[in-house]
């Protein structure tokens, strides 16, 4: 049973349902089970977006609400059949959503609270325009001439039919993102959306994919609803009850599984009727919200976050036999892999990168030593796209490459580790690694991918780990998590930013030999490090910074003697 796909389930449940129509229930039930699954489409659209990608919107009203009114104007005003304008109801909130992502995506500051609260003056905003026009004009807008289509004997069975059709097709596309190469992008981007841009992943286009999906269907379940209540009013339409409720459901039930949003939903829908129907209907409020606050206590990720899909079945992960980094070929060998010419990059009029002049050659380990503050880190975050870079060209391979976005800088084979680890905190270990290789440079199916991580999972000692959560491993292994994700890109050049801070002398052994291996099997290396012992064994070359200038360049041991290089790291001599 374990092993039947989602889908299955879905059309199974589907046609379980269907058949319950023939049974020719009471409208009442019917209208009930329609309004559960009503709020199954709502609340699972809303998870699309909000619960995969962490873009928390209260503003799923104003989407509902554009559906909902242009199914009304379409069927008023136009005397459009009643299904023909779901489409567009539909259309119509996509586009909105688009439009508004696209001006709010593209700014890094307008996240978490603020996205939230600018969603919610849409909806206000929104509000405004429609019953300030003919849309609505203030006393509302009937529809009860609509004419309902002949699906079903009854109206109260055709919406029954309409509204298990567009919750199976919710769940459907909720699934299918979920368990896609979208749906891991959009986990990516919950847990830390700059390195999920730095690891490959386009994460505006698939914010902008997530939220037109996620208004797009609010937009034509406001359209069916429309015509369910059959009279429209601007403060119900866009009130705020809605949104809340969508968000207490998904919680509830658990934003992480697809299925999560559509269990809190019914839960919900049933506890509502079940307190509220009766001759106390304050006190049965009270009493379910208390039911809800102790369920979210208790079970944080909801009612189905434990069951939540993780990575492949230990039969798909096998470690590929074979050197996974591209053997470089001898003509080109020492050849110029990546160029940096006059680079700066200032904070708030600091400069910490002050006209820099680099050059990696192929098959090295170029070591970047200098103090602390020198600009190292800062060099490493605009070379791989973290910060965009105030002047200067970055060349790899001749093609300037400063002016892209941080995921075509690791198309082109760029990939680094972080100082300070980050992984994806909800991600297993397996789909860290495999996440690089799936959007890298190679752009690897979901088998492959899995492959590759498992070979540089075992490759850095970390494949008993596969199944585990970051925060279950010691700060070796988060290290080495960075270094396995890197390189399963397969990256032509790859930027180690202090990897063996924080690490034992016996952790460093371990560590200096696995960059070895790693050189050996025909990688080019950035070493950036404050463990010498480490740099004069491993580098080829060093470059020294200091200041945000390079003020030296060379071979180890010859640069490391020179008087102004001691004076940068140690200071100048006072009697």
């Amino acid at each position: 049973m374990r092993g039947v796909p989602a889908p299955v389930w879905i059309v199974l449940a589907t046609a379980a349902f269907g058949a319950l129509a023939l049974f020719h229930l009471p409208a009442f039930y019917e209208s009930f089970i329609y309004l559960c699954f009503f709020w199954v489409v709502l609340a699972t659209s809303w998870n699309i977006l909000s619960g995969y990608s962490g873009y928390f919107s209260f503003g799923h009203a104003a989407f509902f609400g554009a559906g909902a009114y242009t199914t009304a104007t379409l069927a008023n005003d136009f005397d459009l059949p009643f299904l023909w304008t779901l489409p567009a109801a539909a259309a119509v909130a996509a586009l909105l959503g688009v439009g508004i992502g696209a001006v709010v995506f593209r700014m890094p500051r307008l996240r978490g609270e603020l996205f939230a609260l600018l969603t919610l003056a849409v909806t206000f905003v929104l509000a405004t325009i429609v019953s300030n026009t003919r849309l609505d004009g203030g006393p509302g807008v009937y529809l009860s001439g609509v004419a309902i289509p002949r699906i079903a004997a009854s109206p109260s069975t055709t919406f029954y039919l309409m509204g298990l059709i567009g919750a199976a097709a919710t769940l459907w596309i909720a699934q299918a993102v979920h368990a896609s190469k979208l749906g891991l992008g959009l986990f990516a981007i919950h847990d830390d959306e700059d390195v999920a841009e730095v690891m490959g992943v386009p994460t505006f286009g698939y914010k902008i994919a997530a939220f037109a999906l996620s208004c797009g269907l609010a937009g034509m379940a406001g359209g069916v609803q429309a015509v369910f209540i059959s009279y429209l009013t601007t403060g119900e339409t866009f009130s705020i009850i809605l949104p809340l409720n969508v968000v207490l459901m998904s919680v509830l039930g658990g934003t992480r599984h697809w299925l999560g949003p559509a269990a809190g939903a019914v839960v919900v829908t049933i506890l509502l009727y079940a307190f509220t129907a009766g001759g106390h209907p304050v006190a049965g409020r009270a009493i379910v919200g208390l039911v809800l606050i102790a369920v979210i206590l208790l079970m944080p990720s909801g009612l189905l976050g434990r069951f939540a899909p993780r990575a492949g079945g230990r039969a798909r992960r096998r470690a590929v036999a074979r050197a996974a980094i591209e053997p470089i070929p001898a003509e080109v060998e020492g050849a110029p892999l990546l160029a940096v010419h006059g680079l700066a990059k200032s904070f708030s009029g600091l400069k910490a990168l002050d006209g820099v002049e680099l050059e990696v050659r192929r098959g090295e380990i170029l070591g970047l030593v200098g103090p602390n503050g020198s600009g190292k880190s800062t060099l490493v975050n605009v070379v791989s796209g973290h910060y965009a870079r105030d002047a200067g060209r970055i060349l790899c391979e001749g093609r300037d490459i400063g002016g892209l976005g941080a995921h075509r800088i690791a198309h082109a084979g760029i990939a680094r580790t972080y100082q300070i680890p980050r992984p994806f905190a909800h991600l297993t270990v397996l789909q860290n690694v495999a996440l690089p290789a799936r959007f890298g440079r190679l752009a690897m199916d979901r088998h492959r991918a899995e492959s590759e991580a498992m070979h540089w999972l075992a490759f850095t000692g970390l494949d008993s780990k596969a199944d585990a959560l970051p925060q279950d491993l010691n700060l070796h292994q988060r290290k080495f998590l960075e270094l396995a994700r890197a390189l399963a890109s397969r990256p032509r050049l790859l930027l180690l930013d202090e990897v063996l801070s924080g690490l034992s002398p016996t952790e460093i052994d371990h560590a200096i030999e696995t960059v070895r291996n790693i050189r050996d099997a025909g990688a080019t290396i950035v070493f950036i490090e404050h463990v010498m012992r480490a740099v004069m064994e491993l580098t080829d070359r060093i470059v020294v910074l200091d200041q945000g200038k390079v003020i030296a360049e060379g071979k180890p041991d010859e640069v490391m003697r020179r008087e102004h290089v001691v004076t940068a790291y140690l200071g100048r001599p006072h009697a």
